[in-house]
């Protein structure tokens, strides 16, 4: 990565970003409609002056009020020249640097006052510990090539859903987990059987649900699936899918005066012979969420895998939710860092119950945020921009893959209750959510106040772009390694996860087809791949290609 960034610091944003210490803005509101009511506020009377991304007429305002207190800016808004001629040191300070008085707004209500706090806070402080001339080339490493060569075998073709490529969305394959039986979802709204080669429809979702949308393309459509642990006795299955704004009312929105583009729709499937070849039952509705964009949304639903009947996790389902694109279209108080919204988490919910604000759902008693105040009860983790797999290791570690913004792409450690950066964090860097969120800097002591956890593998955009994982070989070359690679273009990697605490650098691997090594563009035929992997029961690895809709069995 060869990036020059640069940032000038003045003592106005040292004396506003000193010493980020928790107790400050804690007693201020981060109610959404108070958020845009104090950003009307902020555009018509400050920012001539003030903005968030570099000193002006007067201070950069980023951070404020995570250093400063509350009560003070207040005062200072309302009638600088008397903090000032009061020989306050913070106001004589800056003064010194401005030499000028601020405008006073005696005018201002206290629920003004309280609004304009509520946006300020919204944005974070750049840390005073980064230096005058930024970073250049965050990760210098490059991931060599491990000279291992694995067989493909084609498996199938899934009918054309598209005119154009890619000519099949097909983005999950996975097993029912006591059947056997092989499911692979297209997210045009089909949702396939595979059996020895062939495929059927057994989900025809874009007919039952015929308001589903899937363009815009990138994330919209059927967006996973998960069957129930005891499918085969409880008939059970659980998708999502986006449909279009103002389908039905969300149980989980914000502001009116935000934009929203699509609906995630959850729906839990019943079918009263969990044998027949294609569905037969009933949907039911049990969650419905408003994003800004159609991109970062429920990318993923799953249960996991190692845990048994009566195991404190047995049955709960995890629902992978990223921002919605709220961060890069400037609304980044929507994926909050304090577990208090369900965006930019990962959900975990009991489908059996009824204790949600909505009667649809359950909250389990162990969720980290379980009927706390002011906190989303269903987060079990927080802080991605979009965990678009989540899985679990032999040891029953749960993990997920986050495709990042500009620079990193990560592998994370899922953990109850922790918060993994998004949207101040992008790998083991800060960037500024409402400035160029393209540039990195330096953390320095910042983690230590905000207790981010860090990625287990960081991988820049020299190498990939958008990651995708990925799933354990059984056998072969790479036995036990996770596999994983680069959506776009269908670059293979692979990890050894064995010991989280020791994870050896990444390395590549290629493929066979037909005798002839080759990269998987070439096997394609296209440029961006779109590369996604699936796994069965017996643990047969696959590749699929969107671009051409195929499917193949890793043979090694």
């Amino acid at each position: 990565m060869n990036k020059s960034i640069y940032i000038f610091f003045t003592a106005s944003l040292l004396i506003f970003s000193c010493s980020q210490k928790s107790e400050f803005g804690n007693d201020i509101s981060t109610d959404s409609e108070q958020i845009i009511a104090g950003k009307v506020l902020f555009e018509n009377n400050c920012s001539t002056c003030h903005n968030f991304q570099q000193n002006g007429i007067g201070p950069n305002l980023s951070g404020v009020s995570h250093s400063v207190e509350s009560e003070w800016i207040k005062r200072f808004i309302k009638d600088p020249a008397q903090v000032i001629d009061a020989n306050d040191p913070r106001a004589t300070a800056l003064f010194k640097v401005y030499n000028t008085y601020m405008p006073p707004f005696p005018n201002l209500k206290e629920e003004d006052l309280d609004a304009l706090l509520a946006y300020l806070h919204t944005y974070e402080a750049l840390p005073d510990t980064i230096p005058q001339t930024g970073l250049k080339d965050p990760i210098s490493d490059s991931i060599p090539d491990s000279g291992i060569r694995l067989e493909l075998e084609f498996y199938t073709q899934i009918p054309t859903s598209n005119p154009e490529p890619p000519l099949a969305k097909i983005t999950k394959l996975e097993s029912e987990s006591v059947s056997g039986r092989t499911f692979v979802s297209d997210q045009h709204g089909t949702l396939y059987e595979l059996k020895n080669g062939k495929h059927s429809v057994y989900l025809p979702l874009k007919e039952l649900r015929p308001k589903l949308v899937s363009k815009p393309g990138l994330a919209t459509g059927f967006g996973s699936y998960a069957f129930h642990p005891e499918f085969t006795k409880n008939g059970l299955l659980y998708t999502s899918h986006t449909e279009p704004a103002a389908t039905l009312p969300a149980d989980f929105a914000y502001a009116d005066s935000i934009n929203v583009k699509m609906q995630w729709v959850l729906t839990e499937w019943k079918t009263d012979n969990p044998e027949t070849p294609t569905f037969q039952g009933e949907g039911r509705e049990f969650m419905r969420i408003n994003v800004v964009t159609q991109i970062h949304g429920v990318q993923e639903l799953a249960f996991n895998p190692t845990s048994k009947p009566g195991s404190e996790d047995y049955g709960l389902l995890y629902i992978a939710l990223g921002d919605g694109g709220a961060a890069e279209s400037g609304f980044a108080f929507i994926p909050d860092h304090h577990g208090s919204k369900v965006w930019s988490s990962i959900m975990r919910i009991d489908p059996a119950g009824t204790d949600s604000k909505n009667g649809k759902y359950g909250i389990p008693a162990s969720n980290p945020f379980a009927r706390q105040a002011g906190k989303a009860g269903e987060v079990y983790a927080y802080g991605f921009r979009n965990p678009n797999r989540v899985f679990w290791d032999e040891k029953g570690k749960m993990l997920a893959t986050e495709i990042g913004h500009h620079n990193v792409e990560e592998l994370n450690l899922i953990e109850a209750g922790k918060f993994y950066g998004w949207p101040i964090r992008e790998g083991t860097f800060i960037i500024n959510p409402y400035g160029n969120m393209s540039d990195l800097f330096e953390i320095g002591d910042q983690d230590d106040k905000l207790d981010v956890v860090h990625p287990l593998i960081q991988i820049d955009h020299d190498e990939i772009s958008a990651i995708i994982g990925g799933y354990f070989l059984t056998d072969g070359q790479l036995e036990g390694k996770w596999l994983f690679g680069d959506i776009p273009s269908g670059r293979l990697l692979f990890a050894d996860l064995s010991d989280l605490n020791n994870i050896p650098p990444v390395q590549s691997w290629g493929i066979i087809y037909q005798g002839k090594e080759m990269s998987l563009q070439e096997l394609c035929g296209s440029k961006r791949v779109d590369l996604k992997f699936g796994q069965d029961k017996t643990g047969q690895v696959y590749l699929m290609t969107k671009a051409d809709g195929k499917i193949y069995k890793i043979k090694d």
